[in-house]
Protein backbone atom coordinates (compact mmCIF):
# COMPACT_ATOMS: atom_id res chain seq x y z
CA UNK A 1 0.00 0.00 0.00
CA UNK A 2 1.53 3.45 -1.11
CA UNK A 3 1.69 6.41 0.96
CA UNK A 4 -1.17 7.81 -0.86
CA UNK A 5 -3.41 4.76 0.05
CA UNK A 6 -2.69 4.76 3.53
CA UNK A 7 -3.38 8.87 4.08
CA UNK A 8 -6.66 9.14 2.53
CA UNK A 9 -8.34 6.40 5.22
CA UNK A 10 -6.19 7.92 8.03
CA UNK A 11 -7.39 11.69 7.23
CA UNK A 12 -10.74 10.68 7.17
CA UNK A 13 -10.63 8.82 10.57
CA UNK A 14 -9.05 11.83 12.11
CA UNK A 15 -12.68 13.65 10.82
CA UNK A 16 -14.38 11.29 12.87
CA UNK A 17 -12.87 12.08 15.42
CA UNK A 18 -13.55 15.77 15.65
CA UNK A 19 -10.71 16.56 12.60
CA UNK A 20 -11.70 18.79 9.73
CA UNK A 21 -14.70 17.53 7.88
CA UNK A 22 -13.89 15.97 4.18
CA UNK A 23 -15.30 14.38 1.17
CA UNK A 24 -14.40 11.15 -0.08
CA UNK A 25 -14.93 10.03 -3.69
CA UNK A 26 -14.57 6.31 -4.68
CA UNK A 27 -14.94 5.17 -7.93
CA UNK A 28 -17.66 2.36 -7.86
CA UNK A 29 -17.46 1.48 -11.95
CA UNK A 30 -15.78 2.47 -14.66
CA UNK A 31 -16.06 2.22 -18.81
CA UNK A 32 -13.41 -0.98 -19.85
CA UNK A 33 -10.40 1.04 -21.16
CA UNK A 34 -10.90 4.05 -19.30
CA UNK A 35 -8.69 5.82 -16.24
CA UNK A 36 -9.65 5.96 -13.30
CA UNK A 37 -10.28 2.56 -12.89
CA UNK A 38 -12.61 0.77 -9.71
CA UNK A 39 -11.39 1.16 -6.49
CA UNK A 40 -9.56 4.32 -7.03
CA UNK A 41 -9.62 7.30 -4.28
CA UNK A 42 -9.92 10.99 -4.18
CA UNK A 43 -9.67 13.40 -0.90
CA UNK A 44 -11.58 16.72 -0.79
CA UNK A 45 -10.84 18.74 2.13
CA UNK A 46 -12.36 22.14 2.95
CA UNK A 47 -9.57 24.39 1.57
CA UNK A 48 -10.55 22.52 -1.79
CA UNK A 49 -7.43 20.75 -1.97
CA UNK A 50 -7.03 17.22 -3.02
CA UNK A 51 -5.46 14.55 -1.60
CA UNK A 52 -4.70 11.29 -4.50
CA UNK A 53 -6.22 11.42 -7.71
CA UNK A 54 -7.85 10.47 -10.48
CA UNK A 55 -5.64 10.06 -12.86
CA UNK A 56 -5.87 13.87 -13.77
CA UNK A 57 -7.57 15.00 -17.10
CA UNK A 58 -11.39 15.53 -16.78
CA UNK A 59 -12.99 13.13 -14.35
CA UNK A 60 -10.76 14.20 -11.59
CA UNK A 61 -11.88 18.07 -11.80
CA UNK A 62 -15.69 17.51 -12.45
CA UNK A 63 -15.48 14.84 -9.25
CA UNK A 64 -13.36 17.59 -7.57
CA UNK A 65 -15.70 20.55 -8.23
CA UNK A 66 -18.56 18.57 -7.38
CA UNK A 67 -16.73 17.55 -4.20
CA UNK A 68 -16.27 20.88 -3.45
CA UNK A 69 -19.82 22.08 -3.96
CA UNK A 70 -21.18 19.13 -1.61
CA UNK A 71 -19.01 20.07 1.25
CA UNK A 72 -20.32 23.78 1.15
CA UNK A 73 -23.97 22.55 1.05
CA UNK A 74 -25.93 22.71 4.08
CA UNK A 75 -27.32 20.31 4.96
CA UNK A 76 -24.68 18.15 3.34
CA UNK A 77 -25.47 15.29 2.16
CA UNK A 78 -24.12 12.64 4.07
CA UNK A 79 -23.56 10.00 0.60
CA UNK A 80 -24.53 10.36 -2.81
CA UNK A 81 -23.80 8.32 -5.97
CA UNK A 82 -22.62 10.81 -8.69
CA UNK A 83 -22.81 9.68 -12.88
CA UNK A 84 -19.91 11.15 -15.68
CA UNK A 85 -18.95 10.44 -19.12
CA UNK A 86 -15.53 9.69 -19.95
CA UNK A 87 -15.46 13.65 -21.06
CA UNK A 88 -16.20 14.61 -18.03
CA UNK A 89 -20.24 15.48 -17.96
CA UNK A 90 -22.16 14.55 -15.18
CA UNK A 91 -24.89 12.16 -16.26
CA UNK A 92 -28.55 11.10 -14.41
CA UNK A 93 -28.17 7.36 -13.57
CA UNK A 94 -30.55 6.33 -16.59
CA UNK A 95 -28.12 8.13 -18.84
CA UNK A 96 -25.11 6.80 -17.73
CA UNK A 97 -27.03 3.11 -17.92
CA UNK A 98 -26.71 3.15 -21.22
CA UNK A 99 -23.92 5.35 -22.47
CA UNK A 100 -21.38 3.82 -20.55
CA UNK A 101 -20.25 5.90 -17.37
CA UNK A 102 -18.11 6.58 -14.18
CA UNK A 103 -20.16 5.53 -10.93
CA UNK A 104 -18.47 7.56 -8.12
CA UNK A 105 -20.10 7.46 -4.19
CA UNK A 106 -18.89 10.68 -2.40
CA UNK A 107 -18.89 10.34 1.18
CA UNK A 108 -19.23 13.61 3.24
CA UNK A 109 -16.74 12.56 6.69
CA UNK A 110 -17.41 14.73 9.79
CA UNK A 111 -16.88 15.01 13.46
CA UNK A 112 -19.82 13.27 15.31
CA UNK A 113 -22.44 15.58 15.98
CA UNK A 114 -24.04 16.49 19.17
CA UNK A 115 -27.05 15.71 21.01
CA UNK A 116 -27.24 17.19 24.83
CA UNK A 117 -30.11 15.30 26.16
CA UNK A 118 -31.23 17.64 29.33
CA UNK A 119 -33.22 15.26 31.56
CA UNK A 120 -32.26 12.17 32.18
CA UNK A 121 -35.61 10.56 32.61
CA UNK A 122 -38.00 8.11 30.38
CA UNK A 123 -37.98 9.89 27.15
CA UNK A 124 -34.22 11.01 27.91
CA UNK A 125 -33.03 7.66 28.60
CA UNK A 126 -35.01 6.52 25.04
CA UNK A 127 -33.50 9.70 23.29
CA UNK A 128 -29.95 8.78 24.26
CA UNK A 129 -30.46 5.12 23.08
CA UNK A 130 -32.04 6.43 19.26
CA UNK A 131 -29.42 9.08 19.34
CA UNK A 132 -26.41 6.62 19.74
CA UNK A 133 -27.81 4.00 17.03
CA UNK A 134 -28.48 7.13 15.09
CA UNK A 135 -24.48 8.19 15.10
CA UNK A 136 -25.06 10.83 17.34
CA UNK A 137 -22.79 11.20 19.97
CA UNK A 138 -24.88 11.64 23.03
CA UNK A 139 -24.09 13.94 26.62
CA UNK A 140 -27.16 13.65 29.06
CA UNK A 141 -27.06 15.87 31.97
CA UNK A 142 -29.45 15.89 35.05
CA UNK A 143 -29.40 16.93 38.75
CA UNK A 144 -30.33 13.76 40.23
CA UNK A 145 -27.41 10.91 40.89
CA UNK A 146 -29.85 8.09 40.87
CA UNK A 147 -30.58 9.16 36.76
CA UNK A 148 -27.44 10.69 35.60
CA UNK A 149 -25.33 7.52 35.85
CA UNK A 150 -23.65 5.23 33.71
CA UNK A 151 -25.02 2.62 34.53
CA UNK A 152 -28.47 4.00 32.88
CA UNK A 153 -26.36 5.84 30.26
CA UNK A 154 -23.97 3.41 28.93
CA UNK A 155 -24.15 4.77 25.55
CA UNK A 156 -23.77 8.04 26.64
CA UNK A 157 -20.09 10.09 25.24
CA UNK A 158 -20.58 12.29 28.68
CA UNK A 159 -22.52 12.19 31.81
CA UNK A 160 -23.06 15.28 33.96
CA UNK A 161 -24.85 15.78 37.20
CA UNK A 162 -25.17 18.78 38.91
CA UNK A 163 -26.79 22.47 38.35
CA UNK A 164 -27.51 23.08 35.05
CA UNK A 165 -26.63 26.38 34.45
CA UNK A 166 -23.09 25.69 35.34
CA UNK A 167 -22.52 22.73 33.70
CA UNK A 168 -24.38 24.48 30.46
CA UNK A 169 -22.27 27.28 30.65
CA UNK A 170 -19.19 25.06 30.42
CA UNK A 171 -20.49 22.79 27.77
CA UNK A 172 -19.22 23.40 24.54
CA UNK A 173 -21.86 24.65 21.84
CA UNK A 174 -22.06 25.32 18.46
CA UNK A 175 -23.55 24.57 14.98
CA UNK A 176 -22.88 20.60 15.41
CA UNK A 177 -25.07 20.86 18.94
CA UNK A 178 -28.38 19.54 19.27
CA UNK A 179 -30.01 20.01 22.46
CA UNK A 180 -33.71 18.49 24.26
CA UNK A 181 -34.96 19.66 26.89
CA UNK A 182 -36.76 17.19 28.72
CA UNK A 183 -36.77 17.64 32.20
CA UNK A 184 -39.06 16.58 34.84
CA UNK A 185 -40.95 20.21 35.30
CA UNK A 186 -41.00 23.37 33.32
CA UNK A 187 -39.11 25.32 36.33
CA UNK A 188 -35.62 22.79 35.33
CA UNK A 189 -36.65 23.19 31.51
CA UNK A 190 -36.90 27.34 31.38
CA UNK A 191 -33.45 27.34 33.63
CA UNK A 192 -31.71 25.04 30.79
CA UNK A 193 -33.27 27.35 28.27
CA UNK A 194 -31.72 30.20 29.60
CA UNK A 195 -28.76 29.08 29.69
CA UNK A 196 -28.52 27.92 25.61
CA UNK A 197 -30.79 30.13 23.99
CA UNK A 198 -28.77 32.68 22.37
CA UNK A 199 -25.65 30.19 21.91
CA UNK A 200 -25.06 28.59 18.31
CA UNK A 201 -26.92 25.48 18.70
CA UNK A 202 -28.02 24.00 15.57
CA UNK A 203 -31.52 22.81 17.62
CA UNK A 204 -33.12 23.82 20.75
CA UNK A 205 -36.00 21.92 21.73
CA UNK A 206 -38.08 21.83 24.75
CA UNK A 207 -40.74 19.32 25.23
CA UNK A 208 -44.21 20.52 27.09
CA UNK A 209 -47.90 21.18 26.27
CA UNK A 210 -48.36 24.34 24.58
CA UNK A 211 -49.43 26.29 27.40
CA UNK A 212 -46.60 25.66 29.65
CA UNK A 213 -44.03 26.33 26.69
CA UNK A 214 -45.83 29.64 26.06
CA UNK A 215 -45.03 30.63 29.59
CA UNK A 216 -41.79 29.35 29.62
CA UNK A 217 -40.83 32.13 26.11
CA UNK A 218 -42.74 34.73 27.56
CA UNK A 219 -41.12 34.59 31.10
CA UNK A 220 -37.54 35.19 28.91
CA UNK A 221 -39.31 37.77 26.37
CA UNK A 222 -39.86 39.82 29.74
CA UNK A 223 -36.21 38.84 31.16
CA UNK A 224 -34.99 40.66 27.36
CA UNK A 225 -33.41 37.52 25.75
CA UNK A 226 -34.02 38.06 22.24
CA UNK A 227 -37.10 37.49 20.83
CA UNK A 228 -36.05 35.71 17.32
CA UNK A 229 -33.57 33.52 19.69
CA UNK A 230 -36.47 32.63 21.72
CA UNK A 231 -38.48 32.18 18.08
CA UNK A 232 -36.30 29.15 17.42
CA UNK A 233 -36.87 27.18 19.64
CA UNK A 234 -38.51 24.01 18.62
CA UNK A 235 -41.51 23.67 21.19
CA UNK A 236 -43.85 22.02 21.29
CA UNK A 237 -40.96 19.58 20.16
CA UNK A 238 -41.53 16.58 17.81
CA UNK A 239 -43.81 15.75 14.61
CA UNK A 240 -47.09 14.99 15.20
CA UNK A 241 -47.44 11.31 14.95
CA UNK A 242 -50.19 10.42 17.63
CA UNK A 243 -46.93 9.52 20.07
CA UNK A 244 -47.97 8.23 23.79
CA UNK A 245 -45.05 6.70 25.59
CA UNK A 246 -41.46 7.51 26.13
CA UNK A 247 -40.49 5.37 23.41
CA UNK A 248 -43.29 6.79 20.83
CA UNK A 249 -42.02 10.37 21.79
CA UNK A 250 -38.56 9.49 21.40
CA UNK A 251 -38.78 8.82 18.06
CA UNK A 252 -41.09 11.66 17.27
CA UNK A 253 -38.20 14.43 18.59
CA UNK A 254 -35.52 12.17 16.75
CA UNK A 255 -37.35 12.36 13.68
CA UNK A 256 -37.29 16.46 13.68
CA UNK A 257 -34.12 16.73 14.66
CA UNK A 258 -32.77 14.54 11.75
CA UNK A 259 -34.99 16.07 9.39
CA UNK A 260 -33.47 19.82 10.83
CA UNK A 261 -29.49 17.98 10.48
CA UNK A 262 -30.43 16.60 6.67
CA UNK A 263 -32.94 19.28 5.52
CA UNK A 264 -35.56 16.97 5.31
CA UNK A 265 -39.34 17.77 4.90
CA UNK A 266 -41.02 15.69 7.40
CA UNK A 267 -43.92 14.85 4.72
CA UNK A 268 -44.32 11.04 4.17
CA UNK A 269 -42.28 9.87 1.22
CA UNK A 270 -45.26 8.02 -0.39
CA UNK A 271 -46.72 11.35 -1.59
CA UNK A 272 -43.27 11.40 -4.12
CA UNK A 273 -44.32 7.69 -5.23
CA UNK A 274 -45.50 7.63 -9.13
CA UNK A 275 -49.20 7.04 -9.97
CA UNK A 276 -50.45 3.62 -10.87
CA UNK A 277 -50.42 3.56 -14.37
CA UNK A 278 -52.17 0.06 -15.59
CA UNK A 279 -50.77 -0.93 -19.11
CA UNK A 280 -47.75 0.61 -19.38
CA UNK A 281 -44.57 0.59 -17.29
CA UNK A 282 -44.37 3.41 -14.39
CA UNK A 283 -41.62 6.01 -14.37
CA UNK A 284 -39.26 5.71 -11.40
Amino acid sequence: MNDTARAIPAEALAATRGGPTVAVATVIAAPPGHMPVAGAKLLVRLDGSILGDFGGGVIEEAVAADCRSALNDFPRTAVRTLYYLPEGERVHRLEATAAGAFEVMVEIIEPPVTLLIVGCGHIGLSLATIAAHAGFSVAVLDDRTMYANAERFPMADRIMCGDFTQLLGDFPIGPTTYIVLVSRGHKQDETALRAVVTREARYVGMIGSRRRVATVLRHLAEEGYPIEALERVYTPIGYDIGAETPEEIAVSIMAEIIAVRRGGSGRPMREHRARIQVGEVAGE
